[in-house]
């Protein structure tokens, strides 16, 4: 399962920096975030269909530092049905 696609594109935003930023931003993220390094790292390997999860208040900073759309730290897509729509069936 080492290649098992990552829930979040946490890698991939760290991947898109440079050498310097991203020490930087394994240095600071933690910090920020008010986490444990070693969160962070468990943070960066969960996997979609994984029961554990980042809180949401978390994944929202994320998109700020990395400088994302709302919704683009998510490497999966959530769908469901509205309450309108299961009140009329």
């Amino acid at each position: 399962m080492e290649n098992a696609e990552k829930k979040y594109r946490i890698n991939e935003c760290l991947d898109l920096l440079t050498i310097k930023e991203h020490r930087f931003a394994m240095r600071m993220i933690p910090e920020i975030l008010n986490i444990a390094p070693n969160t962070f790292h468990n943070y960066r390997s969960i996997e979609i269909g994984d029961k554990q999860d980042i809180p949401y208040e978390k994944v929202k900073m994320m998109e700020i530092l990395f400088e994302l759309e709302s919704g683009g730290l998510q490497n999966f897509k959530l769908t469901g049905i509205s309450l309108k729509a299961m009140a009329k069936q």
